[in-house]
């Protein structure tokens, strides 16, 4: 088994449903070796929005070069702590799918989130695509020598009139097709994901769900999503958030201190 590999089988073995991995999402090289330096961390996962807004774009604009430039930098990292890295790889890029996924396991990537709504047509990607396209990814990783590649099956369905049984119809497909997990997204803007939401998910996908960690008021914490039976926890980026607040207001202190 090559060393790669070896850290892909790594990173799929801290998917457990009811023993999750929580995904502290990193955007640079800086918030990498914050996070990689903490000896509770098991993993590192870049957030494709954060990586933007850290580029002065918009998620919708992250190019894959601009987005393959920041999960360099964190790569980096990982390699020097030895962490496994999952890369945010949003809808795939189009036709630089297979180009993209090769340049990421250059970079020592073994694993990605990839994304069944197509950011450029602005609709869902049909579920027979969306699900040959997780099958393309791991063919690619197979014929690199990576055949545990993860892959985290994002479903924006919820945000585009579908309901709970058809999230876990798409999910149920791309774990068949290969993925390690189906990450169900519900977006602030619909108020994120129910208990009886994740509930539902959690027993239509056999514990096989990702989910975002809600940490506003009435958000499930992470001790009640294990106790559901979840199996990966993300922050995406909500961190860079609160590092960004934090910053300013040291800079607003420094500067009325004048």
């Amino acid at each position: 088994m090559s060393a790669q590999n070896t850290l892909a089988a790594k990173l799929r073995s801290l998917h457990v449903p009811g023993k999750p991995i929580l995904f502290t999402n990193v955007y640079d090289g800086a918030s990498a070796r914050a996070i990689a330096a903490l000896p509770q961390t098991k993993a590192l996962a870049s957030a494709s929005y954060a990586i933007a807004v850290a580029a002065g774009l918009a998620d919708e604009d992250l190019t894959l070069d601009i987005n393959l430039a920041g999960v360099r930098a964190i790569a980096i990292v990982a390699k020097e702590h030895g962490l496994p890295l999952t890369a945010d790889f949003q809808d795939g890029y189009g036709e630089q799918l297979e180009e993209g996924i090769q340049k990421l396991l250059d970079l020592g990537v073994v694993g990605i989130n990839l994304e069944d709504y197509d950011k450029t047509a602005k609709k869902m990607i049909p579920i027979s695509e969306a699900t040959e396209r997780v099958r393309r990814v791991l063919a690619v990783a197979k014929n690199h020598g990576v055949p545990d590649f993860v892959v985290n099956a994002r479903s924006d369905t919820l945000l585009h009139e579908g309901q709970v049984s058809d999230a876990i119809e798409r999910g149920k497909a791309y774990l068949a097709a290969g993925a390690t997990t189906a990450f169900v997204w519900g977006s602030p803007s619909r108020g994120g994901i129910t208990k009886s939401e994740v509930v539902e998910l959690v027993n239509g996908l056999e514990g096989r769900l990702n989910v975002i960690l809600n940490t506003g008021a009435g958000g499930l914490p992470v001790s009640e999503l294990a106790k559901i039976g979840v199996a990966r926890i993300s922050m995406g980026p909500a961190l860079q958030f609160v590092a960004m607040k934090a910053y300013a207001d040291a800079a607003e202190k420094l500067l009325l201190s004048q």
